[in-house]
């Protein structure tokens, strides 16, 4: 079987590392795989919002394939190592990541490169890089999602998060049951996909136009932002059709 599964089913692009016998780990056939899957679903007008996932129930992804990586002697990875949405690779759709078990090292790039993040119960994320000597320069944004002194402590000693605890610092959005993990998602996504795109975007890229400037530059950036929205023809669509009565029907343009 495929070692990354790629579906589209109701305005969302599903994407699931299926390695579960290796705990989802990223050899070069997930890694090129998610590069793909990431492009194909940004590049298609089908897709609103697209999910990240893994296999079974154990590991949402343990992160590099560390026998892969020990043959390759590898030292520095490039930043585009594993790919990372909302750094090298390009998304102005959100990415929801449904944590279904472990997320360590690379998995937990995966999921903190996410807009969203659904955990079960089980889950656990941590930054593993420093009980095995490596590096984790992508944990750079940490600090942004969590208070620096949690941010600080993953860092240092390694120690994952339970996912009631990621929850409780604000790095997931939700936990529930492992057995509800895929409904809640679902049920996310419509919420999403309900809306309308080109705002959907707009409000994400809102996000993060606020990390990456001061509070007037942020107010400038987010003008400019939303400018092309309430130019859109989608901007007339919602107002006319809450004055028909009616769901409107988004155009995207």
């Amino acid at each position: 079987m495929s070692e990354l599964l790629y579906e589209v089913r109701d305005g969302a692009a599903w994407i699931t590392i299926n390695r579960p016998e290796a705990r989802n780990a990223l050899n070069t056939a997930v890694r090129e795989g998610l590069k793909d899957a990431f492009e194909r679903a940004e590049a298609d007008p089908a897709v609103s919002v697209v999910v990240l996932t893994g296999a079974g129930d154990k590991a949402f992804c343990a992160g590099g394939d560390l026998k892969e990586m020990a043959s390759a002697s590898l030292t520095i990875p490039p930043p585009d190592y594993v790919p990372q949405p909302n750094r090298t690779l390009p998304m102005t759709k959100p990415v929801v990541a449904a944590v279904n078990g472990g997320a360590f090292g690379g998995g937990f790039l995966l999921a903190q490169s996410a807009d969203l993040v659904v955990a079960a119960e089980h889950a656990k994320l941590g930054i593993s890089e420093i009980k095995i000597g490596r590096g984790a320069p992508w944990a750079a944004p940490l600090p942004w999602l969590v208070p620096p002194r949690i941010a600080m402590q993953m860092l240092v000693t390694g120690e994952p998060l339970t996912a009631q605890r990621a929850y409780e610092v604000g790095l997931v959005n939700e936990v529930v049951p492992a057995d509800e993990l895929l409904s809640r998602t679902e049920a996310l996504v419509a919420a999403i996909v309900a809306c309308a795109p080109l705002s959907v975007r707009a409000g994400k890229a809102t996000v993060y136009a606020a990390a990456q400037h001061g509070r007037d530059a942020a107010f400038d950036a987010a003008e400019q932002i939303w400018e092309p929205v309430y130019l859109s023809e989608d901007a007339q669509e919602g107002p006319r059709a809450f004055a028909e009565k009616r769901r409107p029907v988004w155009q995207g343009r």
